[in-house]
């Protein structure tokens, strides 16, 4: 699944994205406007208090800021350089009274209140050879946020019946369930995201909560049609987002 692309979006620009109701640009963010972002953005549960956890570009923050009217969003962003432009990004925008973003790392980063949903598309590189770009580095290896530190925060601020809501790669989301266990959290839903119906999943969306002993709802999408366009799945998903 393509990381620094969107399938099918018409409104891409040489250094951002036009959605329906807002702009992305993200010419100074080492990851770009992908998939898996518009995926979370258009999927997560909200609430009145939202947390977008290494907010990048502000997508998700937005996102959530026009699919919840009543939210204030709130964003954390470890790289100055990205938090500036989600900045820039939301004061552009209409919601602009309504989101913002803290420069810092989430293990540093002391909020006013709970959230009654946290969203996060959350590093994933756990082993292997490192990007030795600094930028993309920082945003895509576990090193910077591990699991654990996430499912703390979580645990912490989170309402009791809020939501933590992210997309991780088929390959790690069983250790991503099990530490969000370990932490006191239980999957609630799980869709796994295959691009097309002969490929194998290779991405899922996952939600906790504190609650044990609910029964998990689990889905398997597809995104593309085999002539290349969005399924019905996806298309009803980002059909207020996407320009066509």
């Amino acid at each position: 699944m393509k990381q620094n692309g969107v399938f099918g979006v018409k409104g891409q620009m040489t250094d951002g994205f036009q959605f329906k109701q807002f702009t992305i640009f993200h010419d100074r963010c080492a990851m770009k406007v992908g998939t898996d972002g518009v995926l979370l953005g258009a999927w997560a549960h909200g609430g009145r208090r939202v947390l977008d956890v290494g907010a990048g570009t502000g997508l998700i923050s937005l996102m959530m800021a026009q699919r919840f009217p009543e939210a204030r969003i709130e964003g954390v962003e470890i790289d100055a350089a990205a938090a500036r432009q989600a900045a820039e990004n939301f004061s552009a925008s209409s919601f602009a009274g309504r989101v913002g973003v803290w420069p810092v790392a989430l293990q540093d980063f002391e909020p006013s209140g709970p959230y009654e949903a946290i969203v996060s598309n959350p590093p994933f590189f756990l082993n292997g050879e490192k990007n030795p770009d600094a930028g993309r580095r920082m945003a895509r290896h576990a090193e910077n946020l591990p699991f654990a530190v996430l499912f703390r925060f979580a645990v912490r601020w989170l309402t009791p019946d809020g939501e933590l809501s992210a997309i991780v790669p088929a390959e790690v989301v069983e250790q991503f369930v099990a530490d969000a266990y370990l932490s006191g959290l239980c999957l609630s839903r799980r869709v796994g995201l295959r691009t097309t119906q002969r490929k194998p999943v290779r991405r899922c969306l996952v939600a906790f909560h504190r609650l044990h002993g609910e029964t998990v709802e689990r889905a398997v999408h597809t995104l593309l049609n085999p002539d290349g366009s969005r399924s019905d799945w996806y298309q009803e998903l980002t059909k207020d987002f996407y320009i066509r």
